[in-house]
């Protein structure tokens, strides 16, 4: 700590580039479920090459799963992560490629049949993808659509072929996805991984594959639907309209007006003549596109219609919307049955054998009896009605309460989720944030390990929270959202190595107890610490550029690979209040090399990741131990004598310390002032604190109290001292004035002076009480 000589202006300011971040996202103990609503399903029937059925999902959370069934139970077999948001719809094509896209703005491949591997990223999208179309005859065609009203036709063929060297294998699920932004991209930005392990990005537009663009919508596209050939697409969205446009060149054929709200929904037959659309104006209309016009409307629903799926002869539907009903319609006799209802808006249907499968804006997903072939049994167990064609007649009659009965009461199959958070407070420890979910459990995470260190049940949040409250100030070095209804936690630089802990708080044995521990640091070492440890055993390799592996463009920082390799900071221990479990770890996202986001578990880190893929001070904090410079780490302030007090005065002037400094120190320092006063010895034999910044030649001692030699005559004329704040000491002052020694004094600044000015500290002998 040191005096604080007076202040100056240091010129101009300095425009400083922005800096990638870093996400992580902490996954609940099962991450084998789904933690937010499902947005999509498909079912990938059995086929000669395999007998086996799955079912695919993509949810909220950022997650594709795919399930396995077993008799009348679901498993999960894999999990597909490299989407960083909202996966809104996937699609199977062909046998095995399962085509997803997200809010991210990104449309991704998959092998289906894998674990996980993400086989090609499609950055075209200028905002939100929102929806898929698949030629089920034709499975090389795939139309994708978002909010910035875009239609692109992809050959999935096309695209995948490889753009390098024959042998080399395309991966996205490595830290590889992403996009550079509108305007800047080539037409298809499509990374693989050579021989060599590191990824290449393949920016040139003559090496990549253009898409057939279908322009015409102005505004945002919900929802496609494609004929079995791939010959035919139709389109809607916020407009209100269907527009009809050949695949094949992008060109519009025709327009289809009706709906008086967003077109939420569409289904081609397989001929590709008759289309049914349903809106959020709650009805469903069907079209016949060589007549191009509207041949019924039906009146089912009482809100938005956002499902809807066919039989294979096209002559029942079936409908889910915002009203969490399940209806089967008849569509030659307009007749209607209430299959089930949900507690959640249905967001996609999927039929497999006589069962449909239902999501909904809940994390789990049901089947329930559908009688898929025999569509006509359903209707004979009773309780059917004539659908209407006009919207208010229906919202009539359940505003009545005339609606009939379910025909069935539970599903067959369940696949449960967990519930999202909905809620949640940072608590004033900066370590720990306090959640509840939609189910109203409340849980205590850790967030420098990952974990739920207490889960309190059903309880009041409020008064949780309350009951939590610590009366201490350290800096916000996170910021925390729950959208993709788990934490998801983000690092970005300097402001994350703004908050220090002593080595003594966090119980962390092996070091002095006075030893400062920057909290995002140690952080970053446990989440790539799995990283770390498998690239130190990988074989360096044959030849390096002179040490310039870390160089990303317009970077004046360069980390060579041997000072990453053999540096002390790389090799430091991950302390256990930093260590991340290994079941259920968290995933990173980040924006990688190219300025392209990509998300993966730390645990599915091979050590062959190109290290220009993370962000640049990230490494640099983690490798060498180098921070970057921060601000408001110190805390000024003056120190004077209580008023009326009869003990000297030991300084003059503005003090500085760190902002963690315990006001045990401060005692310490008026302590041996005042000794040293009266054994007329120099200031300067005190030992200092070595964080101090310049500005005066006396320092508040920062050690252990004691001097670290000749400290015996101290004993015998060491004073008892109290520390206050806000000079509070009078002839009715209590025990409640003085400070406690723990406290630090960002804290005192924070809850005891609550003032703007530089704090003031007080000091006096303590009062006979």
């Amino acid at each position: 700590m040191h005096r604080v000589g007076s202040a100056g202006s240091n010129g101009g300011s300095v425009r400083t580039r922005k800096e990638k971040k870093l996400t992580y996202v902490l996954n609940d103990a099962n991450d084998t479920k789904h933690c937010a609503g499902i947005n999509c399903l498909d079912v990938l029937k059995s086929s000669v090459s395999s007998d086996q059925s799955y079912l695919f999902t993509g949810s909220r959370d950022g997650t594709l799963k795919r399930w396995a069934f077993d008799e009348d139970a679901t498993f999960c077999s894999a999990t597909f992560e490299s989407h960083v948001d909202w996966v809104n719809d996937a699609a199977l094509a062909g046998e095995s490629t399962l085509v997803s896209c997200s809010s991210d703005t990104t449309v991704k491949t998959w092998d289906g049949l894998s674990d996980g591997v993400c086989t090609r990223t499609l950055r075209q999208h200028s905002d939100y993808v929102t929806c898929l179309a698949v030629a089920a005859k034709n499975s090389n065609v795939v139309a994708s659509g978002g909010l910035g009203g875009e239609v692109f036709i992809w050959d999935i063929e096309a695209a995948l072929s490889p753009v390098t060297k024959p042998n080399d294998t395309m991966e996205d699920s490595s830290p590889s996805n992403g996009a550079n932004g509108p305007g800047n991209l080539p037409v298809a930005s499509l990374r693989t991984v050579g021989s060599s392990n590191n990824i290449s990005v393949q920016s040139s537009p003559s090496h990549g594959y253009t898409p057939t663009i279908a322009k015409g919508h102005k505004e945002s596209v919900y929802a496609l639907a494609m004929n079995d050939t791939g010959t035919m697409l139709v389109s809607g969205g916020t407009e209100k309209v269907l527009r009809v446009w050949d695949p094949r060149t992008g060109s519009k054929t025709m327009k289809l007006r009706g709906h008086t709200d967003n077109v939420r929904v569409l289904l081609l037959d397989s001929t590709g003549r008759f289309c049914l659309s349903g809106s959020s104006d709650s009805m469903i209309r069907l079209w016949d596109l060589g007549q191009q016009r509207c041949l019924h409307t039906y009146a089912v629903h009482t809100d938005s219609v956002w499902a809807l799926a066919c039989t294979p002869s096209f002559s029942h539907v079936y409908s889910g919307g915002r009203d969490q009903c399940l209806y089967l319609t008849d569509l030659a006799t307009r007749e209607s049955v209430l299959l089930c209802t949900k507690e959640h808006p249905i967001q996609q249907l999927a039929l497999q054998d006589d069962s449909i499968w239902v999501a909904t804006t809940d994390s789990s997903v049901e089947r329930w009896p559908a009688e898929v072939q025999s569509p006509q049994k359903v209707f004979q167990r009773g309780g059917s009605f004539l659908a209407g064609n006009l919207s208010f007649n229906r919202a009539r009659v359940s505003l009545e309460g005339l609606n009939p009965p379910p025909a069935y009461k539970e599903p067959s199959i369940t696949v449960p989720g967990t519930h999202p958070i909905v809620q949640h407070e940072i608590l004033n420890n900066k370590r720990q944030i306090l959640t509840k979910d939609a189910a109203g459990a409340v849980k205590l995470w850790d967030i420098t390990r990952g974990v739920v260190v207490e889960d309190y049940g059903k309880i009041s949040f409020e008064e949780k929270k309350e009951e939590l409250f610590e009366m201490v100030s350290i800096p916000s070095w996170f910021t925390v959202d729950t959208r993709l209804g788990c934490l998801s936690l983000h690092l970005e630089t300097p402001q994350c190595f703004s908050a220090e802990m002593y080595s003594a708080d966090l119980k962390v044995s092996g070091r002095p107890e006075d030893d400062k521990i920057n909290l995002a640091r140690e952080t970053l070492k446990g989440l790539l610490g799995h990283w770390l440890a498998k690239k130190k055993h990988k074989p360096k390799p044959q030849a390096l550029a002179s040490g310039d592996i870390l160089s990303v463009k317009d970077t004046k920082k360069n980390l060579s690979a041997s000072k990453s390799e053999d540096s002390s900071a790389a090799n430091d221990p991950v302390y256990p209040p930093f260590e991340f479990p290994s079941v259920s770890p968290p995933s990173i996202i980040t924006e990688g090399s190219q300025g392209g986001p990509w998300r993966k578990k730390i645990t599915e880190f091979t050590g062959t990741e190109d290290e220009k893929d993370f962000p640049l001070w990230c490494l640099d904090a983690v490798l060498n131990n180098r921070l970057p410079p921060r601000e408001n780490t110190k805390l000024s302030f003056f120190l004077h004598p209580c008023e009326g007090s009869n003990v000297q005065v030991v300084t003059l002037g503005k003090l500085s310390a760190p902002r963690i400094l315990r006001v045990h120190k401060v005692t310490n320092y008026v302590v041996e002032k005042m000794v040293l006063d009266n054994l007329d010895n120099p200031l300067d034999s005190l030992a200092i604190d070595g964080a101090g910044v310049s500005g005066g030649p006396q320092q508040l001692f920062a050690g252990n109290g004691l001097l670290q030699s000749g400290s015996k005559p101290w004993q015998k004329l060491r004073p008892s001292i109290e520390i206050i704040c806000n000079n509070q000491a009078s002839q009715a002052s209590t025990i409640f004035d003085v400070l406690s020694p723990e406290m630090s004094l960002a804290t005192v600044r924070a809850y005891i002076w609550k003032k703007p000015e530089d704090l003031i500290l007080n000091y006096r002998v303590p009062i006979a009480r």
